[in-house]
């Protein structure tokens, strides 16, 4: 697992949001009131979703199961100039990213995050950063399908 190390510029995001936990991960309900209206996003940039993840600075320190934090389904625009009724802009800052591919069905996403923090980064020579995780979900996306293919990034920054 070798993950493309990369700077992004800054990118404006358009989609919905909801405050979960993983002891209470409703993250079907967020999908489901965002893709049926995605078509009403009229300056989007490509057709990849976006699903960014924003942890407190202590999530992973004094972790439960029980923290809350904020999850976004969204899709890139070249502006925010008409936003659709109920839905929300943010801003993926720019910065570092460790880019992996995950390849497999969602039963094998913990898993592959677990290989992330506690094989890959220990020996990387990052830290994780504090700005938002992200998944992209491209042409090669099929949901929970065993050939599906999607991007995840994790905030990062040198030692």
């Amino acid at each position: 697992m070798k993950p493309a190390i990369k700077t992004i510029k800054e990118k404006k995001l358009v989609g919905k949001r909801i405050t979960i936990s993983y002891a209470d991960y409703k993250i079907g309900e967020l999908w489901g009131s965002f893709m049926p209206r995605k078509k009403e996003i009229t300056s989007k940039l490509n057709n990849e979703l976006v699903a960014l993840t924003i942890y407190s600075s202590t999530h992973f320190t004094n972790f439960s199961p029980t923290n809350t934090f904020e999850k976004w389904a969204a899709v890139e625009v070249s502006n925010v100039d008409q936003v659709p009724p109920d839905m929300e802009t943010t801003t993926l800052p720019a910065g570092l990213y460790a880019v992996f591919l995950y390849k497999g069905s969602v039963t094998g996403i913990a898993e592959f995050y677990q290989h992330i923090f506690t094989k890959w980064l220990p020996t990387a020579g990052f830290d994780v950063d504090q700005r938002p995780h992200v998944e992209i979900m491209g042409e090669k996306y099929k949901n929970n399908d065993p050939s599906s293919e999607e991007e995840i990034w994790i905030p990062v920054k040198e030692k």
